[in-house]
């Protein structure tokens, strides 16, 4: 069994803070060194558009300042972690996906003004996006475990359950949008028939995908993800994943770097994603 050291952690940390951006160096200083949440959410304001929405490259793959689902769920995450899921931060997040979301209750995978800023290749749509299951089930589930009662919310999770349990094949990332559905969803019944019904479809998704090992599914041992696989396989994929810290101290990323600053701002922010995997499995010493 492979565990990370103190020394490893070290070297992680020095890495942080000559490659990551301010949001993600306060991230760690929350997570790993006892910092306080506040220089987190004040990191996290410049990104906020005044439609409730986040852009400014929140989302490393869109640069532009545009408000975009994908910047959303960041957002909702950050104020998550630093424990600011009664801000009002997170009204004018679900006030924003009102604004966006389709008749039948869910939102783009991307918004048409992607493509008038600076952005990856793969963030394209046309004028007139359709809803997807990613990202609507990510923020969907977001916003029931920061405990919302929002109006957005009450439809997009009816979209939710009408793909869980109508469709039986799922893209990479559809499968981590309904696992964060699945994991906060208030009827805790109806999501464990979901997650047994669409485990194969689950384990086995249509098409490649960048972010579909055992540990992006199941980031931690109380999710539902979790469920999807025995131990022996966890246990592998934590050996390799505390193998993949480079001698500079951080992980990277498998897909491509298509312009020259996404390379630190996402192995900054993966850096303190692997950490967290690994500390919630046990295997990173501190």
């Amino acid at each position: 069994m492979t565990s990370l050291s103190r020394a490893d952690l070290a070297r992680a940390e020095r890495f942080v803070w000559l490659n990551a951006r301010v949001l993600d160096r306060h991230r760690f200083a929350l997570h790993f060194r006892g910092g306080p949440p506040g220089p987190v959410l004040a990191a996290l304001r410049p990104y906020a558009n005044p439609d409730g929405g986040y852009g400014h490259a929140l989302e490393p793959d869109l640069r532009g300042p545009d408000a975009q689902p994908v910047a959303a769920q960041h957002a909702l995450d950050v104020l998550h972690e630093a424990g600011a899921d009664d801000d009002p931060a997170v009204t004018r997040v679900a006030d924003f996906l009102t604004t966006i979301t389709r008749p039948d209750g869910g939102v783009p995978f991307v918004l048409p003004t992607a493509p008038d800023d600076p952005h990856a290749p793969w963030w394209a749509t046309g004028d007139d996006p359709p809803s997807a299951l990613n990202p609507t089930a990510t923020l969907a589930g977001m916003l029931h475990r920061a405990g919302s009662t929002h109006p957005w919310l009450a439809p997009a999770t009816d979209y939710c359950w009408t793909h869980l349990e109508r469709d039986r094949r799922h893209d990479p990332y559809d499968v981590l949008a309904a696992l964060t559905f699945l994991d906060h969803v208030p009827d805790r019944d109806r999501a464990t028939a979901a997650l047994d019904r669409n485990a194969d479809a689950f384990r086995a998704p249509d098409g490649p995908g960048d972010h579909h090992r055992p540990l992006d599914l199941a980031p931690t041992p109380d999710g539902l993800g979790r469920r999807l696989f025995d131990d022996a396989t966890i246990d592998a994929d934590l050996d390799a994943l505390a193998a993949e810290q480079h001698d500079d101290g951080g992980w990277t990323f498998p897909w491509p770097a298509w312009t020259p600053a996404v390379q630190p701002e996402w192995r900054g922010l993966l850096t303190i994603e692997r950490l967290r995997t690994l500390r919630a499995y046990g295997r990173l010493q501190e």
